[in-house]
C-alpha cells in the first residue's frame, strides 16, 4: 500500500467550503474518519449539481461509488471550516477518479487526501453507459493532469 503525501492548494481548480458539525467530532476530541468522506461526497455532488450536469431525481445517467480511500495527515475539528478541493484524477469512458483535498482554511498543505471513484450507469438498468458530453465537459474542466 502506498501512502499519499499531503497536497497543495494549487493542484485543485474547485473549491467547497465546508462547516464541521458537534456530531462530527468523536470521542477523541476531533472529527471522526467515516465523516471525511461525507465531506468527499458533498464536494463531488455539489460540483457536478451546480455544473449542471447531475439531475439527482431524473437524470438517465448516475454515477455509483466502486471505491474510496483517504490519507489521513492531519485532524480536524469542530467549529472549524474545512476547504474541500476538488479535481480528476483520471477521466475515463464510463468512470471517473477524483481526488479530493482537505484543507483548514488558509493553509496551503491538505489535511487529508481521498479518491473517489463513479462509475456511472443507466438508472433503471444499473448497466455501465459512456459519460454523455456536458458531463464529460465538467469534468475536463477538474483534470489538472490529462484523462490518464
Amino acid at each position: 500500500m502506498t501512502r499519499r503525501e499531503p497536497t497543495k492548494r494549487e493542484l485543485y481548480p474547485h473549491f467547497l467550503q465546508l462547516q464541521t458539525r458537534w456530531m462530527d467530532n468523536d470521542v477523541y476530541g476531533h472529527v471522526n474518519n467515516v465523516i471525511y468522506y461525507s465531506y468527499f461526497d458533498t464536494v463531488v455532488n455539489e460540483y457536478l449539481i451546480s455544473s449542471g450536469v447531475l439531475d439527482i431525481s431524473g437524470g438517465e445517467v448516475i454515477g455509483l461509488v466502486a471505491h474510496t480511500e483517504c490519507d489521513y495527515f492531519a485532524p480536524l475539528s469542530f467549529p472549524q471550516k474545512v476547504d474541500a478541493g476538488l479535481r480528476v484524477e483520471r477521466l475515463g469512458g464510463s468512470s471517473v477518479t477524483y481526488e479530493i483535498g482537505l484543507f483548514d482554511p488558509g493553509s496551503d498543505e491538505a489535511v487529508a487526501v481521498g479518491s473517489f471513484v463513479h462509475v456511472y450507469v443507466d438508472r433503471e438498468t444499473r448497466r455501465s453507459t459512456g459519460l454523455p458530453a456536458p458531463l464529460r465537459e465538467a469534468l475536463e474542466r477538474l483534470t489538472t493532469g490529462g484523462t490518464g
